[in-house]
């Protein structure tokens, strides 16, 4: 029998490459994120070239009723779920705090941190009763330094850090592995989101060096889950070449 991952934020980026890439190496796929549409569009794509089962979600990680209700449906089914990847995360404003926007400030903490909670409260109990499982956290290498106007967004991945650390001491007990994955620069609709839809000042993040692109995150992911059952990955940190610090980015080089 094959593994079943669910991996949350699919509709784009790191997600919708990651249900790709899981499908190409014939994992089953619980997919979910906000927008139907392309949720539906993306089960549909997978579903007619892989010979995988998909079944899609749709509901947003920040609340916690949609989240319950989801997962108690898939219980009911008596659905295992191998790996969790939670993706779903985003940043919101790039002001210094004392200009900071509260509703940006609540929507990274509510998606980053609170999501995140919300989905390993609910599907970690499956895993135990399964006696086995594999977390992958999706961070940052804001969660591991700082840099001016990061403020909130750095922070919620700190807290990203340092839950990964106690799940995974948490649960060692219980057979189930725990991972982070903390990219550096990678260009999805991250900048996008974090700019408020201001598409030229999106594309100028990117200018002049070689960003990690989803893919290189989602294989990353695979490597993680693929190693032998006595082999966890504890915590991994993926930089472009021209990104040697968080906030420093070097820039028309040629890589």
């Amino acid at each position: 029998m094959g593994k079943t991952a669910l991996i949350t934020g699919a509709t784009s980026g790191i997600g919708k490459a990651t249900a790709r890439l899981f499908a190409e190496h014939k994992f089953d796929l619980i997919i979910t994120g906000r927008r139907e549409d392309r949720l539906n569009a993306l089960a549909s794509e997978i579903e007619s070239q892989y010979a995988v089962k998909v079944q899609s979600l749709c509901f947003d990680v920040r609340e916690y009723e949609a989240v319950t209700q989801s997962i108690d449906a898939l219980k009911s089914q008596n659905q295992p779920i191998d790996v969790l990847v939670n993706n779903a995360g985003l940043a919101s404003g790039l002001d210094k705090l004392q200009d900071g926007d509260v509703e940006d400030w609540n929507k990274m903490i509510d998606t980053n941190v609170k999501g995140l909670l919300y989905m390993s409260r609910q599907v970690i109990p499956i895993m135990i009763e399964q006696g086995h499982g594999h977390i992958v956290n999706i961070g940052s290498i804001a969660g591991k330094e700082v840099y001016p106007n990061g403020n909130v967004y750095c922070g919620t991945k700190h807290m990203v850090d340092a839950l990964n650390k106690s799940m995974r001491r948490e649960l060692a007990e219980h057979g189930i592995k725990v991972s982070a994955v903390n990219p550096g620069a990678v260009e999805t609709e991250f900048s996008l989101v974090r700019l408020h839809g201001n598409e030229d000042k999106a594309k100028k993040v990117y200018d002049g060096f070689k960003n990690l692109v989803a893919y290189d995150i989602a294989d990353a992911v695979l490597y993680i889950v693929t190693r032998p059952e006595h082999v966890n990955i504890n915590d991994l940190i993926i930089m472009p070449k021209a990104q040697p610090a968080a906030g420093t980015i070097i820039r028309n080089k040629g890589y």
